[in-house]
This record gives C-alpha cells, structure tokens and sequence, in this order.
C-alpha cells in the first residue's frame, strides 16, 4: 500500500490509477463502497425524482388544463429554492439516512395529490403537495449531490455521475411507459391520465423511500485501497448557518449563478410548450421514454469525456464545456425552427405517432435532443462541482446551493407559463441563459480546477504533506484500515 501511495504522490505518476475491471466488481458486491453506494442513490432516485420527471414530462401532470400543476410546480420549486441551499446544512447535520428518507416520502404525497385532483378537481392540496415536494426534494438532492461528488475518486468522478445520471433516468423511461401503456387505448377524446397512472406512480415512489433506510453514513463508506472516501466532522447549526451565508460571497458559486438557474428553467418550455402542445396523450407517454432514454446516452457520453478526454483535469472540463456548448447551440436552433411553426395563438394539431406520418418525425427528434442536451448539461455542471472540493461536507453545501439556485430559476418559469409568455419568448429567454453560462463555467474552470500534479507541487512548496487532490492516510489500527486525513 505505501509503495502505491509514493506513486500516487510522486512526480512521474500525477493521476490516479485506473482501476482495474476486477476491482470494480468487487466494489460492486461491497456493499460498503463507494460505488455501491452511489449505485443506490441512484436507485432511489429512479423511484422518486425519477417517476416525478416522468409525470411533469406528460405536461400539466397529466392534465388536460395545466394551471394546477403550474401552481403546484411554482409552490415546489419556491420551497425548494429555500430548502435546496438550506438542504445541505441539514444534511451535515442529521446525516444520510434521515434526509433521504423524508425527502423521498415527499414524492409520494406529491403523486397522490393528482390522483386526488383527478377525481374532485381541487387544486389546494395540489399546491400544498408541490410546497412540500419543494422541502423534501431540498433534502434529497442536497444528500445525492453530496454523495455522488465525494464519494467517487477523483478521476472517475464523470464515470459515476454518469452511471448515477443513467439509473436516475431510467425512473423516467419506466415512468413514461406506465401512462403510454394505461392510456394507449383511450382515444383522442381522453385529456387527462387514469387513476392507474397516479397510483402505480405513488407505488414505486414508495419503494425509493424505503430504499434510503439502505444508505450507509459516509464514514462507513470505505473505497478499494482501505481509505475513507471523506473527511467527517460532525457539525452544527451554528456552524452550517455561518457556511451556507458564506455561499452567496462565494466567488466559485456565484460564478456558478447563471449555469444553476438555467439548469432547470427549460423544464417548463419543454414539457408544457413542446411535448405538452405538440403531441396527443399517449404520443406524450411515448416521447418521455426516450427524453428521459436519451439523457442516459448523454450522461455516459460526457461522463467519458470529462474523464478520459485528456490527462488534464482543467483540459477535461474545458472540453466537456465546449461540446456541450456547441451541441446546445445547434439544438436550440433546431428549436427554433421548430417554434417558428406554431405559437399561443396558432396552436397546431397535436400529433400521434402512429397516425401523423412524418409530420411527427422531427418534433419527436427534437425533444429527444433535448433529453440529451439536459442530461450533458447538469452532468457536466456537477462534474465541475465535484472538481472544487473533495469533501462531504463542504460538497454538500455547493451542491446545495446549487440547486436552490436552479429552484429558484424553475419557480420563475412555471410562472412564465402561467402568465401566458409568449412560446417563442420563452425558447430564447432559455437559449440565452444557457449559452450565457457556458464562458462563466470556462473561467471557473481555469482559475479554480487544478491538476493533480499542480495540487502537489503548491502542496509541497508550502510545506504540506497532503494534497486536496489526493487524499492522504494515516493508519488507524484500532479500526483496522487506513483513514483520510
């Protein structure tokens, strides 16, 4: 092991091994390791987020009107603009397990608030379930943001982003057929889904919640070469106030500002304004299996990008900024071609895909786009995260002001809906904002993602015998393994 650890640190051998296939398998049966355990959070995600994608994905969730579930979706991302940058903290404090738990139950009373709303046509508890989806799902991806960008070692943090990215997204291909399949038959006359679709909905939300009584606390989590996979110092409420404050004077997050609110902004346009417009009701069905399909296939695409491009790490996230750039901005031009076909005032025949011919071909490759163009972008910003730090908790409060950042750009854009913003408006306000991040996310890049090698020589120049890059060790033998220091 130490002769391992002097190549780690020494200057011919700047990167980190690769493991090897066999080392990857056993992490796998190791239920206590990283990998495992990243695997997991995907799980859960699957159930809860993921089913979640796939009722928004319907448009109007489900509905034939969709102000109750614009209203439902402003509440939910109000409250979880709050409780994304406050989910972090919270996390620091009562741990995984906990967080992820009532997060995750969230979900189900979110789901069953429709099924409700599909019998009584109440829109009150609609809302209120959206207000307290928004606090749950806070918790929740302040934990899986936490975990999923400490956990993994450093030159593989793209690889398990991206496995984590295609398990959570299957949830939506697996959502997208359950309302595809009950509603096939249902004719064109049918506007909203069938209580079947809710329930079976509410069914495997309720399987993620009880999943996460699975998740291990992180210093239980051990990786290949006997080490910790983070530092742990229980904290506070004193001290996370303190730390969550010094967020917003935080020259990295607020570089980040623009990339977050963007991120989830384009939901809206997407869902209501293209899939929800565009296409009959078991056309929509069809269309979210392969939305939430195609962000598998950009997942592990940006995933092996940004961790096998080139042996810089700075060179890595310069190049997954740049392809994805380049693919967004062909897409969006796609997209406004699209647009330019059909507005508020004009609205088209909505299409299905057996019986419309080629006029369904290229709306349907365009929302598949935009599946893709998502899952390459949110992975490449959480790789970008995962690159300026390496413990939980500091991570865990990035990740969560990062998503408080993209709640508060998603409560916005139902709003923009609600208030009838014109379709074309709304595709360049997103263009725009997208395309706006792209040169912030560069500049982070450079000034604030290191190399390996680089890490140590300041490291060393300074006197220091450890490296943020690469952890050091200290032997525990009254644990029996070797810890993080």
């Amino acid at each position: 092991m130490d002769a391992e650890m002097d190549e780690l640190t020494g200057e011919e051998q700047p990167m980190m091994p690769k493991p090897s296939s066999s080392s990857s398998f056993s992490s796998l049966l190791r239920y206590n390791s990283p990998l495992a355990q990243v695997l997991l959070i995907g799980l859960v995600c699957f159930c809860g987020p993921g089913m979640f994608n796939a009722l928004s994905g319907m448009g109007g969730g489900g509905q034939v009107d969709p102000t109750a579930a614009n209203k439902a979706n402003t509440a939910l991302y109000t409250t979880l603009a709050v409780f994304g940058v406050l989910g972090g903290g919270i996390y620091n404090v009562i741990g995984p397990r906990a967080t992820l738990f009532a997060g995750c139950s969230s979900y189900v009373l979110y789901a069953g608030s429709f099924l409700y709303y599909n019998r009584y046509q109440n829109q009150f508890f609609v809302i209120v379930a959206g207000a307290l989806l928004g606090a749950g799902a806070g918790l929740l991806w302040a934990g899986q943001g936490a975990m999923l960008t400490s956990y993994p070692p450093p030159d593989r943090k793209g690889t398990y982003i991206s496995l984590f990215w295609s398990i959570f997204n299957m949830g939506g291909v697996i959502g997208g057929l359950i309302p595809f399949i009950l509603n096939y038959n249902r004719g064109e006359a049918a506007a909203s889904v069938s209580d079947g679709t809710y329930l079976g909905f509410m069914v495997f939300m309720s399987i993620g919640t009880v999943l996460t009584l699975a998740i291990l606390h992180p210093s239980k989590v051990v990786r290949d070469d006997g080490s910790s996979c983070t530092n742990i110092k229980y904290s506070s409420v004193s001290i996370e106030i303190v730390e969550i404050l010094k967020l917003f004077l935080n020259w990295k997050m607020l570089l980040m500002v623009p990339a977050a609110w963007a991120s989830n902004f384009f939901y809206t346009y997407q869902f209501n304004n293209v899939n929800g417009v565009l296409f009959n009701l078991r056309t929509r069905g069809l269309n979210n299996v392969f939305y939430w399909g195609a962000q598998m296939f950009g997942s592990v695409m940006i995933g092996y990008l940004m961790d096998f491009s080139f042996k810089s790490r700075r060179m890595r996230g310069l190049a997954g900024i740049g392809v994805v750039a380049l693919l967004g901005t062909g897409i969006w031009v796609g997209g406004l071609v699209n647009q330019l076909g059909y507005s508020r005032n004009q609205m088209p025949t909505r299409l299905d895909f057996k019986d419309s011919g080629s006029a369904f071909a290229g709306p349907f490759i365009l929302y598949f786009s935009y599946g893709l163009l998502d899952a390459m972008f949110q992975s490449m910003i959480y790789w970008v995260i995962g690159a300026l730090a390496d413990d939980s908790e500091t991570l865990s409060r990035y990740t969560g002001f990062y998503k408080g950042v993209q709640s508060a750009g998603g409560a916005v854009a139902w709003q923009v809906d609600v208030h009838k913003v014109p379709f074309l408006n709304q595709l360049i306000a997103n263009w725009v904002m997208t395309t706006v991040s792209y040169p912030l996310l560069v500049v982070l890049v450079l000034l604030a993602v290191k190399d390996y090698h680089k890490v140590e020589g300041e490291a060393n120049s300074k006197g220091a015998d450890f490296s943020p890059a690469i952890p050091a060790f200290k032997d525990d033998t009254a644990g029996g393994r070797r810890k993080c220091i």
